[in-house]
Formats: structure tokens, sequence, C-alpha cells
């Protein structure tokens, strides 16, 4: 018969940081021209917030999705197209995909996981993944992290 050790230091460190009132602000998304996807997201309807230079070799270019408070920042300091899993939420599913198509994103067919739960995978230029998708409900982050 083996015991399995358990450590209380982990679950210390977890309670102490879900007490911490955190946002997610901005992703990073990895490109290989910053002026090429700046107007391919606001050719998609998204709001520049920042556009600068700090240094020589540096530039901060910042953009939100329409009623998003999170945005992404535009870097060449990854590999371009390696940004995967971001998912997107709209209000109406078929509406959305057909003004993507008609802006210029490479979006796929509509696929079903399940009746609640609608993605569509989609692309930028350069191969960054977006997954839309249309829930009816949103739940709480801690009811859908099932965090009571």
């Amino acid at each position: 018969m083996s015991t399995t050790q358990t450590s209380t230091a982990a679950r210390t460190a977890s309670t102490t940081a879900a007490t911490v009132d955190t946002k997610l602000e901005v992703v990073a998304v990895q490109v290989s021209d910053i002026d090429r996807a700046k107007r391919f997201y606001e050719s998609l309807g998204w709001k520049l917030d920042a556009d600068f230079m700090i240094g020589k070799n540096f530039r901060a270019v910042q953009l939100t999705p329409p009623g998003s408070l999170c945005s992404i920042h535009l870097a060449k300091t990854g590999v371009p197209g390696s940004t995967q899993g971001t998912f997107l939420v709209v209000s109406d599913l078929q509406e959305a995909r057909k003004t993507l198509i008609a802006q210029g994103a490479n979006v796929t067919d509509v696929f079903h996981f399940d009746e609640e739960y609608r993605p569509v995978p989609g692309a930028d230029s350069r191969g960054d993944s977006y997954g839309f998708s249309s829930i009816p409900t949103i739940l709480p982050p801690t009811l859908a992290a099932g965090i009571e």
C-alpha cells in the first residue's frame, strides 16, 4: 500500500491569489508586419488604443475589439502566427461570421460542440487563430471555473 503526501502550500497560495482583483487586459499577438496587422484589425472595426514608439526599437500597438474589455498588443518579439486558442464571444454567431468574411477575415464554417457552445474557428492574415463563439448564458468566472 502506498500513500500520497499532499502539501497545503499550493492550496494556500491559490486561496490568497484568488482574493486579488485581477482582470485580463491585453493578449500579445505575434506578427511579422505591425502595419499590415494594424490595418487588418482596424478593417474589422477594432479600436486603435495606442501606437507609439518606446525608444528606437520597440513599437507599442494595441487594439480592442468592439465591446471588449481586453485588447491585443501587436508584437514582433515571438513567432508570427503562434497565438492560438483565443476566443471572442459574440451575440449573433451567423451575423458575426458574415461580417468577418465581408471584411476579409479567414473564417471557417460553423460547427457545434453541443447545444450551448458554438465555436467558429478563424485566423488572421498570419495564422493567429481565434475561436468565435456564441454562448447564450455567460456564467460568472467563478462558476465557469467550478469555484464556489
